[in-house]
């Protein structure tokens, strides 16, 4: 058992408890919707695609979008995992599809003109290939909006996503200190 997964366990437990005693407090029960909103997290590399999972949820969203936007989000998505296999994917934001390792690496967002890539800690990250073309006025995020018939550089972004992964796993390692 994992340590995030054992938090999660003990949180849900000790939230049962209070209950059952009957001193719930809001911060408990908010704790508590973290505490659940985290478990729904799955590995595409190791777990299957159960029917609620976020990867299978991504898997319809792909399939929805039935145009460029649809094979767009599906190329991205196949990028994503080619440069970092551990990305995990979860849903976020009432639909938002995000991919993360140690924190955020990215969202996958679809529009009616573009599919855009928000990175979470863009502004600090390597642009060689200059591939952020929105989003540029924030201290924090940037993304890449791809629109259609728009060729993806694939080295670039996946050198992207690995500046990203190697970001977060840095701040984590910190945050753990």
């Amino acid at each position: 058992m994992t340590a995030a997964l054992a938090r999660v366990v003990y949180t849900l437990a000790m939230t049962r408890a209070k209950r059952a005693t009957g001193k719930t407090t809001a911060k408990t029960t908010a704790r508590t919707r973290t505490a659940t909103r985290k478990t729904v997290r799955t590995s595409t590399a190791a777990a299957p695609r159960a029917a609620g999972s976020p990867s299978r949820l991504i898997d319809k969203r792909i399939a929805s979008l039935d145009d460029w936007r649809g094979r767009t989000l599906a190329r991205v998505r196949a990028i994503i995992h080619k440069a970092d296999p551990e990305a995990v994917e979860t849903w976020k934001w009432r639909g938002v599809p995000v991919w993360e390792h140690d924190g955020i690496i990215c969202t996958g967002e679809t529009y009616k003109a573009a599919v855009k890539l928000t990175f979470a800690h863009g502004a600090a990250l390597p642009d060689p290939a200059r591939l952020f073309n929105a989003s540029l006025g924030g201290g924090t995020r940037r993304a890449i909006d791809i629109h259609e018939g728009e060729a993806i550089d694939e080295k670039a972004l996946k050198a992207l996503v690995r500046a990203a992964v190697s970001l977060n796993v840095t701040r984590a390692s910190r945050r753990s200190r």
